[in-house]
């Protein structure tokens, strides 16, 4: 998890839920509303949307919608529930604006590089390996999206949506919390997060971001968040190394290998959790150089963390973009 919450404690508000999901854990806290709150019925609403989200994104589930998709034959067509439809036009947005590097279609290449549904090998894929496995990929060229129906143009064109499902379920949570009347409320999974009103103190909700170093936990900066989603991408807690080389889960599509570049994370606040988490993850793979470039012009608000040597010492500088530098530290 790359965004921690702070000042979050039990006692600090009226409702604190809490549980697993999506191979990781999600946290509600919330203030209740003066006219009451069915608890019991609001846990079993969050349950349902737990459930309904799987059911579509899972790519650890054989039977979920994004499942189906993968083992979909080249130019069969496939009828995508409305959720689904959202989430792909949305990926398709970040694509064609990220130099198409936010790219759901590499499944194969984090299967080959040990970063899917397998252990990680700690293996080098060669050359050839890496070549065959690109011939797939490429989300504008591999996918074709015609109204409510999606094909492949590869049988194994293969989607993972690690990059956008959690903050899909993040917004799925929050829509269900704001359907029982609470307006003040914090929904977390794996560290993207949504945000709407303040919270028990009156203050914007309390979110951390990590120093991006795998050997401690330690907070960078804190930040009074409304009304806003957020979401952190790093390379520095699912990685390997191979005889001196660290090699990342983080994949460029133009080359079809873990990126080498300076930036060891992004953190994103924009209008809800899924464009943050997507966008966390497409600025992460192009480094801050080129990223910032395409922050500004696309006006989001987003910090990048870079490692930098100094006299044989590692530490992290910060940039952020315009609209990051207008929040206020809390």
């Amino acid at each position: 998890m790359t965004l921690a919450l702070a000042a979050c404690k039990r006692g600090a508000a009226d409702l604190l839920l809490s549980g697993q999901t999506m191979g990781t854990t999600y946290t509600i806290v919330a203030v209740e509303p003066r006219g009451g709150l069915n608890k019991d019925a609001l846990k079993t609403a969050i349950d349902a949307a737990l459930q309904d989200v799987d059911k579509k994104m899972s790519n650890w589930n054989p039977t979920s919608e994004i499942s189906r998709i993968n083992a979909l034959k080249a130019d069969t067509p496939f009828f995508l529930s409305a959720d689904m439809l959202e989430l792909l036009q949305t990926a398709q947005d970040v694509h064609d604006t990220s130099d198409k590097q936010f790219d759901l279609t590499l499944g194969p290449l984090i299967d080959l590089w040990g970063f899917g549904t397998q252990k990680p090998t700690g293996r080098i894929p060669d050359s050839a390996a890496v070549a065959k496995a690109m011939q797939s990929v490429g989300q504008s060229e591999a996918l074709t999206l015609d109204g409510n129906t999606l094909s492949k143009s590869h049988d194994g064109t293969q989607m993972y949506l690690s990059a956008i499902g959690k903050g899909f379920g993040v917004d799925r949570l929050g829509d269900t919390v704001r359907s029982f009347g609470v307006t003040d409320f914090m929904v977390e999974i794996g560290g993207d997060i949504i945000t709407s009103g303040k919270n028990a103190e009156g203050l914007p909700w309390q979110i951390a971001i990590e120093t991006p170093d795998a050997r401690q936990r330690s907070f960078l900066k804190v930040l009074g968040v409304s009304d806003l989603g957020m979401a952190t991408s790093g390379d520095y807690r699912n990685y390997f190394e191979h005889d001196g080389t660290r090699y990342s889960h983080i994949l460029s599509a133009t080359t079809g290998r873990p990126v080498t570049h300076a930036t060891a994370s992004v953190s994103v606040l924009t209008q809800n959790a899924m464009l943050a988490d997507a966008w966390a993850t497409a600025l992460l793979v192009v480094g801050r150089e080129r990223g910032m470039e395409i922050a500004e012009r696309q006006n989001l608000a987003a910090l990048f963390i870079d490692r930098e040597i100094t006299s044989g010492k590692m530490r992290f500088e910060t940039y952020a973009t315009d609209q990051f530098a207008s929040i206020q530290p809390s």
